[in-house]
């Protein structure tokens, strides 16, 4: 979808699993007639459906030899909807980044909130098996119990999900007169707060961050140019003063290559040169005319940032080295 590839990252499965697996623990201790004697202890089984289903699953019986109590308790639970949650939405645009090989690196953007609406419903024959297993419940929500669960694995993403307890309501089915209890339930109602993930992609590490800032080019007071090397005279030195008489136009030299390229840059000037300015060394008294000009923006400072050291990983501490060139000398 959206020209992405295929993916599906289990989440909604993971937070159902999640959900049960706190309740999957459940003991029930029974008593002898004294109420203080222990008899015998077990786990409450649970299993995952609609209340209706399991109820009818519970309830029905054709050939009326299957006993109630033999059947409970039980726990079942399900999760009925999810919703969008406006109140936890983050910049979308956010990436989290997880370490993949020397030169790549695994990016997925933030995860979308969504609340999930379970309901929880509990099946006992006897009222005191019903509260004792309310009472192994109720403490632990406050009114929420926070799980830990790795919904991202190769993101290493391990989330905090808060499970809200939001209601607890208790009915009983009879089962002939109204003297013999069949079935007493209790219904609970909860909210996960949860996410989903959006795909996790694949990009390169971050080596070298360059940022160059420019300035206007018709108010700068240093230039770089080419001069006819052939044609000149001499050398010109780095820092003398030189001029162009033609045009009264004075400055310093900041660098001249004494190649073939001929290039020369000039700083401190009270105009800028042309193409066909004769410029002389104050001290060298070289000559050499300008042949061509620099025509591009010119940067004012240049910032490069590298990792400190330079073969560090995501996942390595580390710094950075900063290395700052400021104009003129952007121009060298």
């Amino acid at each position: 979808m959206l020209g992405n590839s295929q993916f599906y990252h289990r989440t909604i499965r993971k937070i159902v699993v999640a959900f049960g697996t706190v309740f999957n623990d459940i003991l029930l201790q029974r008593y002898n007639a004294d109420g203080t004697t222990k008899r015998e202890i077990f786990k409450v089984p649970l299993s995952y459906g609609a209340k209706e289903k399991y109820l009818t699953r519970i309830t029905s019986d054709p050939n009326l030899t299957k006993s109630i109590a033999t059947i409970v308790p039980r726990i079942s639970f399900e999760m009925v909807s999810m919703s969008y949650d406006t109140g936890r939405k983050l910049n979308t645009l956010t990436q989290s980044f997880a370490a993949n090989t020397a030169t790549a690196v695994k990016t997925q953007y933030r995860p979308i909130p969504y609340n999930f609406e379970f309901n929880l419903s509990i099946y006992v024959r006897n009222t005191e098996d019903g509260t004792q297993i309310l009472e192994q419940i109720l403490p632990f929500f406050t009114p929420d119990f926070t799980v830990t669960v790795n919904f991202i694995p190769e993101m290493n993403q391990k989330f905090d999900m808060p499970i809200v307890l939001n209601s607890v309501n208790s009915t009983v089915d009879y089962e002939g007169d109204m003297m013999t209890t069949r079935m007493i339930m209790w219904d609970l109602t909860f909210t996960a707060k949860s996410y989903i993930w959006p795909p996790v992609k694949s990009g390169k590490y971050i080596r070298q961050s360059n940022t160059n800032i420019y300035i206007d080019t018709q108010r700068k007071t240093a230039q770089r140019t080419t001069v006819d090397f052939a044609n000149g005279s001499g050398v010109l030195l780095e820092d003398e003063t030189f001029r162009v008489v033609a045009r009264d136009v004075i400055g310093n030299v900041k660098k001249f290559s004494n190649t073939s390229t001929g290039t020369f840059v000039a700083s401190g000037l009270n105009k800028l040169l042309e193409v066909g300015d004769i410029v002389t060394g104050d001290t060298s008294n070289a000559t050499f005319t300008i042949s061509t000009i620099e025509s591009d923006p010119l940067k004012a400072a240049a910032i490069v940032l590298t990792p400190d050291p330079a073969n560090a990983n995501v996942d390595d501490e580390f710094g950075f080295s900063e290395s700052i060139t400021e104009y003129p000398d952007t121009l060298l």
